[in-house]
């Protein structure tokens, strides 16, 4: 058993120009996925409303409307039963 520890910090190397540019990267990555999460959960876009306010009175517009005769139904020709021959 040795006397003395060596508790001295281990030796690292200084990060290289890559590293940094990596490190900072990733650091501004982080930071736009945030800006992106909360930018969905508090939406502040006033434009984006009075567009919904619009589409849904455009809604209401359409369902006061007098609908249509009934919508023109796709004549399909019957399948022919071919006999199997033996």
């Amino acid at each position: 058993m040795s006397a003395e520890l060596d508790l001295s910090p281990p030796e690292v190397p200084e990060p290289t120009l890559l590293e940094s540019i990596l490190r900072y990267g990733l650091f501004l990555g982080a930071i736009f996925q945030l800006i992106c999460i909360l930018a969905v959960i508090f939406p502040t876009s006033k434009g984006h409303e009075q567009e919904e306010t619009e589409s849904t009175d455009g809604k209401a517009a359409e369902l006061t409307k007098k609908p249509k005769g009934p919508a023109p139904q796709i004549r399909q020709k019957p399948k022919k039963e071919s006999k199997k021959k033996r």
